[in-house]
């Protein structure tokens, strides 16, 4: 299948379907974090001007996710950011190609004048990873992702926490330049179950 990897510059999800034998390229204003097939441009300058049997998108969530949507209130221009990113999402989901999966945290996407409920959550660790990220998957024409292997976490109090995780269940990660493309990666776990379980999809 001739796969469009949307609003990725990591590579990882687009080397997976690669590997299984697709033809796939990723397309990012950003350029691409490792060789590969990479289109850096607006998507939608890609979409509409190319055939592809299916798109797998990640737009940004850092003003999508409910973690983050109490500044909307406080920073008029995060209002304007948060709009801007739905609007964004949802010409995503209307984009003219049959297979579709958009993937994004936890957040105001999920909302019926928005996205709607997901068609599925998923974790890192149901793909053997050692993390924990709750994230959406809104599916059009593609089944849902079944569990691959569990990786257990550490119990802590009666809870349980992977390595991304502080005792307490917050992200380890340090406040930095690239703290926000470094959580946004797609895990390589969930990236094969992709490429594995929607490689064969007519």
């Amino acid at each position: 299948m001739k796969i469009l990897v949307g609003c990725e510059c990591s590579g990882i999800v687009r080397d997976a379907f690669i590997a299984k034998g697709h033809d796939a390229i990723s397309c990012d204003i950003k350029p691409t974090e490792r060789p590969g097939p990479h289109i850096q441009d607006d998507i939608f300058n890609v979409i509409y001007r190319v055939y592809f049997d299916m798109m797998i998108c990640f737009p940004e969530c850092r003003f999508l996710c409910g973690s983050g949507l109490h500044w909307n209130l406080s920073r008029p221009e995060r209002k304007f950011q948060t709009d801007y990113a739905i609007n964004f999402a949802k010409k995503l989901w209307r984009a003219p190609i049959e297979k579709k999966a958009l993937e994004n945290s936890v957040g105001i996407l999920s909302r019926k004048e928005n996205l709607g409920k997901p068609s599925q959550y998923i974790q890192p660790y149901q793909f053997g990873e050692d993390a924990s990220k709750k994230t959406c998957l809104w599916l059009q024409n593609l089944p849902i992702l079944i569990p691959t292997i569990r990786c257990p976490g550490r119990w802590v109090n009666g809870r349980e926490r992977w390595s991304n995780q502080t005792d307490s269940g917050q992200n380890k990660l340090p406040p930095s330049d690239h703290r926000s493309a470094d959580r946004a990666r797609t895990y390589q776990g969930i990236a094969n179950a992709m490429a594995s379980q929607w490689s064969c999809i007519k």
